[in-house]
């Protein structure tokens, strides 16, 4: 009788920090995606460091510090002077901390401009994704030949026809990679979108009348996070890299916030004089770009070996 007991007894459900700790746990399986979230969580804690204390105030220079020549600058100071860690730190707030609202009250909201322009760019392509692959017909027909027609254009033009629509900032900027990045988000849920609809579980929800809306988004799209998510990180690192590349171009995230292309940008013209002020913004967009590719390579193979 206690043996049919115990047979019979439930199993205890596990605790949502062991769901949540068998998730991460996959992370360091890999030793690819160990090493890029340790680049990338040296920037963030960086980051969140710079939020409260900076070895210098980021735009003064020395002798507006009214500091000496011998000051203690352990990465050195670019030609106006300014301390090259302190805007470093600085510079990373913006790419991943927060976004300054327009005007001069200094207002600025949660998550930085590279987070923000992914998002959105993974919202609005999903939508589109799931349309064109669920619903197919004229739908998949109108909205792909819409999104063909933009990745057609080099992205660097649809950045520049962006920001000189709109002007500079910070909001600007996220709509330029939200643009830019939507159509291949889309390509991407389409794809996915196609082999889960042929799905049995989809066959059931249309049986029990599901609308198309519960469907594309509780049936197919909660089944193609994996993916989704991957493609994500990869993203950002792309994000931070045109981020980069307007700042260099002098058409990105405007003042009084460092950014990281704009000082490269800056102390390009006295390289022959001073190459610390060149090397170390080009090496932070470097390491943070090379540290999401590692940690979205590492999981992508550590999700396909467990799915197998």
């Amino acid at each position: 009788m206690a043996v049919a007991e115990s047979i019979s007894k439930p199993a205890a459900r596990p605790a949502i920090w062991q769901k949540w700790w068998k998730s991460i746990s996959i992370i360091f399986e890999s030793r690819v995606a160990t090493v890029g979230m340790a680049m990338v969580l040296f920037w963030v804690i960086l980051a969140l460091i710079s939020v409260f204390w900076t070895p210098y105030p980021p735009n003064d220079s020395l002798f507006t510090q009214n500091l000496p020549p011998n000051a203690q600058n352990w990465l050195g100071t670019d030609h106006l002077g300014r301390d090259i860690l302190s805007r470093l730190m600085t510079g990373t707030q913006v790419i991943l901390l927060k976004t300054r609202l327009p005007g001069d009250a200094g207002l600025a909201i949660p998550g930085g401009v590279a987070i923000w322009g992914v998002i959105g760019s993974l919202i609005l392509g999903s939508f589109l994704g799931l349309a064109a692959g669920y619903r197919g017909g004229w739908w998949d027909q109108s909205i792909m030949q819409v999104l063909d027609a933009l990745i057609a254009f080099p992205v660097i033009v649809l950045y520049l026809v962006v920001i000189a629509a709109l002007g500079q900032g910070d909001l600007v900027v996220i709509l330029a990679i939200t643009v830019t990045g939507a159509p291949g988000v889309a390509r991407l849920v389409r794809s996915l979108s196609l082999d889960i609809k042929t799905r049995d579980y989809i066959r059931a929800a249309e049986t029990r009348g599901e609308s198309t809306l519960y469907i594309m988004f509780r049936e197919i799209l909660p089944n193609a996070r994996g993916p989704i998510l991957v493609d994500a990180m990869l993203r950002v690192g792309y994000a931070i890299f045109a981020i980069g590349t307007l700042g260099f171009l002098g058409i990105g995230l405007p003042p009084p916030d460092p950014d990281w292309g704009n000082m490269v940008n800056e102390a390009r013209q006295f390289i022959f004089s001073n190459q610390l002020a060149v090397i170390w913004p080009a090496l932070a967009i470097a390491t943070l770009v090379i540290g999401l590719n590692l940690f979205a390579d590492g999981l992508r193979e550590e999700l396909t070996r467990y799915q197998k």
